[in-house]
Parts: C-alpha cells; sequence; structure tokens
C-alpha cells in the first residue's frame, strides 16, 4: 500500500482542518454526495487545497485497493523538526516527556505510539532517519491524526541524540526487557527521555549501553518474554503521566 497518501473521510477532514500543507491535492471520488462533498470542498477552498473529482477505480488505483471511503489526499512529504530546535521549545520545563524510538519499522507501531504520546502528554517523539518507518498513510491512520499534531522529530543518530538530551536535563530511560530494576519501582524523572527499541530486537547495545536507566515491565506471566514495541512505550508513556500528573 502506498504511504504518500492520506485516505478515509475522518483521516482526510483531520488532514485539510489541522495540516493542510501536507496535503499536494484533493482527490474526491464522483460519487461522493453532500453533506460529506460540501464539507471537503469548503476546506479546500479555505486551506487553498487543490482538488479533483475522479473516477472510484482511478482512487482504488491510488490506495492499492485499500478502503478509501471515496476521498484521497497525496501527501506532501512530512517536516520533522531540528533536534536543537525542538529542544529549544523545552527549556525552562522543569517537567517533560520525550520519546525516542530505536528504529521502530512498523508503521502501525509507531502510529500506536504516537498516538499514545499525544494522549499521555508527551512533548514530542524523536526516531531515525534510516530503518524506521515513515509518518504515511498508515501512521496518520493508526494514530488517529496524532501525528499530524505531535511534534516530530527525525535524527541521525540515536545515541548522540541522547547525550544531546542529557545535555538538555533530561535523563535518558531505556525499556529493556532484560533490566534488573522494575518500571514500578519509583517514579521517572521529572525531564524523561523514554528510549524505546525496535520490534523483536529492544534497544540496540549502544543506545542500551547510553541511557542512564534501564527499566523492564515486569510480566507476571511465564512464558511470556516480552510486549509489543507500542504497548511497552505506553505503558511508560502513561507511567511518567500518572506519577507526573499529566
Amino acid at each position: 500500500m502506498p504511504e504518500d497518501i492520506c485516505r478515509g473521510r475522518k483521516p482526510v477532514l483531520d488532514l485539510l482542518a489541522k495540516s493542510p500543507s501536507r496535503c499536494a491535492k484533493l482527490i474526491i471520488a464522483d460519487n461522493v454526495r453532500p453533506p460529506f462533498l460540501d464539507e471537503l470542498l469548503d476546506l479546500a477552498r479555505s486551506q487553498n487545497v487543490t482538488w479533483q473529482i475522479a473516477k472510484p477505480e482511478a482512487l482504488d488505483k491510488l490506495s492499492g485497493g485499500e478502503k478509501h471511503q471515496g476521498v484521497i489526499c497525496r501527501l506532501t512529504q512530512a517536516k520533522t523538526l531540528d533536534l536543537d530546535a525542538f529542544i529549544r521549545t523545552l527549556e525552562g520545563k522543569s517537567s517533560a516527556l520525550v520519546v525516542v524510538l530505536d528504529h521502530i519499522e512498523d508503521p502501525h507501531n509507531l502510529g500506536a505510539i504516537i498516538r499514545s504520546a499525544e494522549a499521555g502528554g508527551a512533548d514530542g517523539v524523536i526516531s531515525a532517519k534510516r530503518r524506521s518507518a515513515l509518518p504515511g498513510d498508515t501512521v496518520i491512520k493508526t494514530s488517529a491524526g496524532a501525528s499530524l499534531r505531535m511534534p516530530l522529530v527525525q535524527v541521525a543518530n540515536i545515541t548522540r541524540t541522547l547525550e544531546c538530551l542529557k545535555a538538555a536535563n533530561f535523563w535518558t530511560v531505556g525499556l529493556d526487557a532484560e533490566a534488573e530494576a522494575s518500571l514500578w519501582s519509583d517514579n521517572l524523572p521529572d525531564r524523561c527521555a523514554l528510549v524505546v527499541g525496535a520490534e523483536g530486537f529492544g534497544l540496540s547495545r549502544l543506545v542500551g549501553e547510553t541511557c542512564d536507566i534501564l527499566l523492564k515491565i515486569p510480566i507476571k506471566q511465564e512464558g511470556v518474554s516480552s510486549l509489543n514495541a507500542s504497548v511497552a512505550a505506553a505503558l511508560g508513556i502513561f507511567e511518567w503521566a500518572r506519577s507526573h500528573s499529566v
């Protein structure tokens, strides 16, 4: 399925309303009727978004056969923030949470993590430029539009990024199934960079060694070795939120 599109009624409406600059062109099937058609066209005109009417078969082809509900947006390249500029936005905040992803490659996981990050009050999500999922159609849908609102930062090197965060008075906390200390053993730091490892592999060696603290999520049932990356991230995010009353 192509990732340079946004499809479906609610995702497209969110895109037009909140991030119209991401919409290169709005494509509407000729069988879409009012009042939804009127809502689409009103938004497109008010946001100066180019639009066209096309046969449903054209949208089927664009979506790779996936459901589109009669509307697709062609996406411009996602604009991510510069790390230094992002860190400057957090200066002076006594309490802040940044979620750092060590090469999360599944866009469903990335979308779910971004959605949890927004819901849990995180200030942004940092991911690697290479060997990581991109914020396209699947991420937009899985995140329920949160990827259009949450500050996203892409970096060349996760280890160096953690050092930059440390220099900005963040404690770097890695989730590691082999850690001795538990996520529940103490409150997470006020300024916390929560580091989540890749699917199936966890934290890379250098990233794990760079973290100030490694914590495990206690698993009660024998035979369950680890949790899905997005589930682990959500638990860490909301543990921080719980202890900081976000």
